[in-house]
């Protein structure tokens, strides 16, 4: 693994300033930089250029997200960014129209992706807490888990032809917050995937 792309997916509201996605943002540029990596980093307060993202894309051997859960999803401005860069990258920078052909129209849908052999990693932070996923009892996600409520968005990477990798999560971090060890966590993430990604780039 050489290139790292980083997307802080973060939008800032007065009640969501942002700076812990910054953190796990600016942690992981550090750690994969004193790896040797090369990090490019974009963030939605940049001007964003639709071309310039998609060169991002192709030139990454692997892409982290960093996003806050706002109403189930990503942010508005992360949504414009998907809707308007990776649009343009059906047009062959990340996949062939969506895979099918005239002469079999009915299979194959999503398969037309590019960006084979990269990977790609959610980093999720919630104000919900672990509890609440994954447990049919609980009242709002009925037993499902952060990867359903985020299906969307991986599909979306998978059209790519992406590969995903295990996603990261810090729960209630508005009402219980445990950021030290939100940041300890995040870091042996980043540890467990290093290793994996190692073996898995040198074969």
């Amino acid at each position: 693994m050489e290139n790292v792309l980083i997307i802080n997916a973060h939008q800032k509201y007065p009640f969501a300033e942002g700076r812990l996605n910054a953190s796990l943002v600016e942690n992981a540029k550090v750690f994969f930089e004193n790896k040797g990596h090369s990090v490019k980093i974009t963030t939605m307060n940049d001007e964003i250029n639709a071309e310039e993202e998609l060169e991002k894309h192709v030139w990454a051997d692997l892409i982290i997200i960093q996003t806050p859960t706002y109403w189930m999803g990503v942010p508005w401005a992360f949504k414009k960014y998907i809707d308007e860069v990776y649009s343009m990258g059906t047009m062959g920078k990340l996949c062939k129209n969506d895979g099918r052909t005239s002469k079999n129209p009915e299979k194959n849908y999503g398969t037309g992706g590019q960006l084979k052999g990269t990977k790609y990693m959610l980093s999720i932070t919630f104000n919900a807490p672990k509890e609440a996923f994954n447990n049919p009892d609980e009242y709002l996600f009925q037993g499902k888990s952060v990867d359903d409520l985020f299906f969307p968005l991986h599909m979306s990477l998978r059209f790519f032809a992406m590969e995903a990798l295990p996603t990261f999560v810090c729960y209630d971090v508005i009402k219980n917050p445990e950021i030290q060890k939100d940041f300890i966590r995040h870091e042996n993430h980043l540890n467990e995937l290093f290793t994996k990604l190692n073996v898995s780039f040198s074969n």
